[in-house]
């Protein structure tokens, strides 16, 4: 009886010692998974996507190689519509988009799909018109008749209703918009098919539509650049470019009828008025909380669920939760939004789908 006892007691011992060791291993998942990356030689990493969270993918890749030199990550900021093809034809280990994929792109991936929101952002109207007011209103009104080609003066009672007492100059209004596929253009249609229902019935939502009107740039970079060099123009961009370029933004009329300067606090209140779903894919066209700034979205990388190279497995899973953890510290200094922490929870769960 004693012996038996004592056995009894010993494999109870050596159970809990293994339910302990395992709960470590997954925390250090992450981390074993860099280590055996540095200690197994060099690995790369091939990537395409948008080009909305650029800036925070190339500071979060630039810092991990630091960590862990034997690591290198090339991303190609090539626009969400390049980054879910290359993804679909299994040309990169990752993609990257504004716009999470539908289920029937999912269908065309034979690895399968798991989509991980990893940052968000706001959608401004930057603009370069001199001796505008120093806060220039646009009603949803005013801006969808300005990218429907409807208003095209900058005087347009339309928008001088909304600016009582500015004077506005009498300047063509010139549309600038996105030559390429890209999320960011999905978030701004998407946002104008829930405000118009002329645009709704018209161009519509997506990654590339036939815009009424405008000159059209490559990228953030390209629009960006093309509204700093044209007096009169405005047009669509990530907030962070325009935070970076010093560029002016449109203070926009909500859901609610307030008028709402773009801001890191007002996107977070956006994100706060809708609940993550289970897939991960949350769309806020037109969020109704009163302080929230109209135009916000999450941005998602793009992983298979199986990796036939184990280095390439355990090293993406290491950057993902670098990402979510400790690369989440650089999202304000450059213009975006840090997850809550209920997604941050979804997205590490979300990890062990991929194998």
């Amino acid at each position: 009886m004693r012996t038996t006892h004592i056995k009894l007691l010993v494999l109870g011992i050596l159970f809990m010692g293994m339910v302990s060791f395992a709960g470590s291993l997954a925390t250090l998942d992450g981390q074993s998974a860099a280590l055996a990356a540095d200690s197994e030689g060099p690995v790369t990493l091939q990537g395409t996507g948008a080009t909305f969270p650029a800036p925070l993918y190339e500071k979060w890749f630039t810092d991990y190689n630091k960590a862990h030199p034997n690591v290198e990550i090339n991303y190609q900021a090539l626009g969400s519509g390049a980054g879910i093809k290359q993804f679909q034809q299994g040309l990169v280990n990752f993609g990257a988009s504004d716009a999470a994929m539908t289920d029937e792109q999912m269908a065309a991936v034979k690895q399968g799909v798991v989509l991980i929101p990893m940052t968000a952002g706001c959608v401004v109207l930057g603009y370069n018109l001199p001796d505008a007011p120093s806060e220039l209103k646009l009603s949803r009104e005013a801006y969808a008749g300005i990218f429907l080609g409807k208003i095209t003066q900058w005087n347009d009672p339309i928008i001088a209703k909304a600016n009582p007492g500015a004077k506005l100059p009498d300047t063509k209004i010139t549309v600038v918009t996105r030559s390429d596929g890209s999320g960011t253009t999905f978030v701004f249609t998407s946002n104008l098919s829930a405000i118009s229902e002329a645009w709704n019935k018209g161009p519509g939502k997506g990654t590339s539509v036939n815009f009424p009107v405008g000159v059209a740039g490559k990228g953030n970079p390209g629009v960006a650049a093309l509204i700093k060099e044209t007096p009169g123009a405005i047009g669509y961009v990530e907030y962070g470019y325009a935070v970076q370029t010093g560029m002016p933004m449109a203070t926009l009329e909500n859901k609610s009828g307030k008028f709402v300067k773009p801001s890191l606090e007002a996107g977070q209140a956006a994100l706060a008025s809708v609940e993550l779903p289970a897939n991960r894919r949350a769309w806020i066209p037109d969020p109704p909380a009163a302080e929230a700034y109209p135009i916000v979205s999450y941005t998602w990388l793009l992983c298979y669920k199986k990796y036939s190279d184990p280095k390439i497995l355990a090293t993406l899973k290491s950057i993902i939760d670098y990402g979510l953890t400790d690369g989440q510290k650089s999202s304000t200094e450059l213009g975006y939004i840090p997850l809550p922490a209920s997604v941050i929870s979804a997205d590490k769960k979300a990890l062990g789908e991929i194998s």
